[in-house]
C-alpha cells in the first residue's frame, strides 16, 4: 500500500454513500442529439474509496470469466437480434498509417449502410434503423467523418492525446482535444500514460483526465487504459476508479495496439468498477472494449459479460461499446448465415 494511500484511508469521510439514481430514460439507439445518460460529473479524488478496492482476486475471477460464456446459449433467432445489438454497439474504426480520407468516407457510407440489402431485408428489418453508434478515425479524418455523417446520428469519435502511447506534454494532448471538438467529434478517446499507475501517481492521473474531460466540453471522454500495459488487475482497478473519479463518460481497455489487447478478465474487473461507482455515486458509466474483437462469437461473449453483470441498461449504445475495425465483417457474414446456411466470403461484403 502506497503512503498516499494509507494516509487517505485512516483519514476517510464517514459519509454514507449516495442514493442509488433511476436509471434515466433513453433515447433510441443512434438518435441524434444528446446521449440519453446524465454525465458523470466526477467526484474528489477519494483515496479511502480507491483503497477499497485494490484488492482483486484473480482465480475468483478467472473462474467466472470461464463459465460466464457457458452459461448461454444464444441460437437461432436471439442470436441474429444479438448480433443486431452488437451493431449498434460498435464504434467502426479505422486507425491505420495509411488512411486516407476516401477510406474514411468508405467506412463512413458502411456505417450509414452497415447491411447488404438482402440481408436487412431477409431479416424482416423493415424501417428500423441499424446502424454502428460512431466512427472513430484520427484528428486529420474527424472533419472528414464528421461531413459524410452529418444527420444521420452515427457519432464521430476521434482517438487523441498522443495516441497510442500518450506521451507528449499535457497541453499538447489538450490542444488536440479542442483541435478534434471544434472539427465535428462529439466524442474523444483519450489515453493515460500508464507510467502514472507504475508510480501511484494517482492525483497526477486524476488530474491529468479531469484537464482532458474539460477540453472536451459537450463532447464524451472515453478513457483508454491501455490494459494490456498496466501489467496487474489491480492496476486495472484503481486505474478504472481514478478515470470515473475524475468524469470519464467510458473507461476503454485498450488502444489496440498493445501485443494484448481486450481480454475477458479484464473487462470483468472494469465492469465491477463500473457497478461499484455507481453504487457509490449514483452515476452511470459506460465501458468500451476495444482491440482484437474480430468475430461475432467474441461479441456474444461480451453482450452476455454486460447483461450478467451490469443488467440491460448497459445494452445501449450510450453505456456500451466495441472498438472494432473487421468485427462488422464477420457479423454480417453470420446473419448471412442465419438466414441461407452457407458462410459468404469477406470478399462479398463492403469494407468494414
Amino acid at each position: 500500500m502506497t503512503s498516499d494511500l494509507r494516509h487517505a484511508a485512516a483519514a476517510r469521510e464517514t459519509e454514507t454513500a449516495p442514493h442509488l439514481a433511476a436509471v434515466p430514460a433513453r433515447t433510441a439507439a443512434n438518435a441524434a442529439g444528446e446521449h440519453g445518460i446524465v454525465r458523470n460529473p466526477g467526484m474528489a479524488l477519494d483515496f479511502g474509496f480507491l483503497e477499497s478496492m485494490r484488492n482483486v482476486n484473480r482465480s475468483a475471477l478467472e473462474r467466472r470469466v470461464a463459465t460466464l460464456t457457458k452459461r448461454r446459449s444464444i441460437k437461432a433467432d436471439n442470436q441474429a437480434a444479438w448480433l443486431l445489438r452488437a451493431i449498434a454497439c460498435m464504434d467502426l474504426t479505422t486507425l491505420n498509417s495509411n488512411d486516407t480520407d476516401e477510406r474514411v468516407r468508405r467506412l463512413c457510407a458502411k456505417a450509414l449502410n452497415p447491411l447488404r440489402r438482402d440481408i436487412a431485408e431477409g431479416l424482416g428489418l423493415g424501417d428500423a434503423v441499424i446502424r454502428p453508434a460512431a466512427v472513430c478515425v484520427y484528428h486529420p479524418f474527424v472533419a472528414t467523418a464528421a461531413e459524410a455523417l452529418q444527420g444521420s446520428g452515427v457519432h464521430v469519435a476521434a482517438v487523441s492525446t498522443a495516441f497510442p502511447h500518450g506521451l507528449t506534454p499535457l497541453s499538447t494532448r489538450l490542444q488536440e482535444i479542442e483541435a478534434s471538438v471544434k472539427d465535428g467529434a462529439d466524442e474523444i478517446d483519450v489515453v493515460i500514460a500508464r507510467g502514472l499507475v507504475f508510480g501511484a501517481k494517482w492525483q497526477e492521473l486524476y488530474d491529468e483526465i479531469v484537464a482532458m474531460r474539460a477540453a472536451c466540453g459537450q463532447a464524451h471522454l472515453k478513457v483508454i487504459l491501455g490494459t494490456g500495459d498496466l501489467a496487474t488487475l489491480r492496476n486495472v482497478m484503481l486505474a478504472s476508479m481514478v478515470a470515473m473519479m475524475a468524469g470519464a463518460d467510458f473507461i476503454k481497455t485498450s488502444t489496440g495496439k498493445e501485443s494484448v489487447n481486450a481480454t475477458l478478465p479484464v473487462g470483468l474487473v472494469m465492469v465491477r468498477a463500473i457497478r461499484a461507482y455507481f453504487e457509490y455515486t449514483g452515476h452511470l458509466i459506460g465501458f468500451k472494449p476495444a482491440g482484437g474483437i474480430s468475430t461475432a462469437k467474441a461479441s456474444l461473449d461480451w453482450l452476455v459479460l454486460m447483461k450478467e453483470e451490469l443488467g440491460r441498461p448497459w445494452l445501449e449504445p450510450e453505456l456500451f461499446r466495441f472498438g472494432a475495425s473487421s468485427l462488422l465483417t464477420d457479423i454480417e457474414r453470420q446473419l448471412e448465415h442465419h438466414l441461407t446456411g452457407r458462410y459468404s466470403a469477406n470478399h462479398r461484403h463492403a469494407m468494414a
